[in-house]
């Protein structure tokens, strides 16, 4: 994975480079974010030079308080969340438990998501800070061509690192005014924990033989899987 620094946008990564058995995902296919809210003029040069796509995986209320200032490049609105992401914090989720929510609640969303990755432009997957909807919707692409499970999961928990200091303890203090005595809060907030990503994704290799399996269960046909795999393997 390659971090890279463009004005106004956290967390932003190429997930090139990538183990895929003797060869690896492609740089310059499938980017990573956090929100484009504060891109700069500089940085929109950036990246409109990188991407040609871009999905956003936001719900109303994201989009209308963080409105992208990306707004010249294709964008497809794909709200992950079944509810909206403060019901989480109401009901003091797990991070697990949100992501098991995700695979089980949201898999034909999720199977949108992909499918744009496999049309083949140069994409760029989003949510608000780039951790849990983008973490889980680029875990499971990578995975469906056979991405080492250690490097997938190693990119997920790349990003609680990657969240803007000043701008996490704002959310975190913000969320425990509205959810005193919530035990998930930090974690849902900014944490990327290794072995909860790998639990889930030998959780879905359990359940449905592979991610692959699940996502062909969940709507993306064997040639859309086949598409994925040109388009993200080298």
């Amino acid at each position: 994975m390659t971090v890279l620094e463009v004005s106004g946008v956290a967390n932003l990564r190429d997930v090139g480079g990538i183990a895929v058995g003797s060869s690896s995902v492609r740089s310059g296919v499938l980017f990573r974010s956090g929100q484009l809210a504060g891109l700069t003029p500089g940085g929109g040069e950036m990246l409109r030079g990188m991407v040609r796509h871009v999905v956003d995986l936001r719900d109303d209320a994201e989009v209308a308080a963080e409105p992208s200032a990306l707004t010249d490049v294709v964008t497809t609105r794909i709200p992950l969340f079944v509810g909206s992401v403060a019901s989480f914090f109401e009901g003091d989720v797990s991070l697990a438990g949100m992501y098991r929510h995700l695979v089980d609640d949201a898999a034909p969303r999720l199977v949108d998501a992909i499918r744009v990755i496999a049309a083949g432009e140069p994409t760029l997957v989003h949510c608000t800070v780039g951790k849990d909807r983008t973490g889980v919707t680029v875990a499971l692409a990578l995975s469906a061509v056979g991405a080492d499970r250690e490097q997938v999961v190693a990119d997920y928990a790349l990003t609680a690192s990657q969240l803007p200091e000043a701008r996490t303890r704002r959310i975190v203090q913000f969320l425990q005014s509205q959810h005193p005595g919530s035990q998930h809060l930090i974690d849902l907030a900014t944490a990327s924990p290794a072995p909860v990503m790998r639990e889930l994704l030998d959780e879905i290799d359990a359940r449905h033989g592979s991610v692959a399996d699940y996502l062909r269960r969940s709507g993306l046909s064997t040639a859309e899987l086949d598409a994925l795999g040109s388009v993200l393997v080298a």
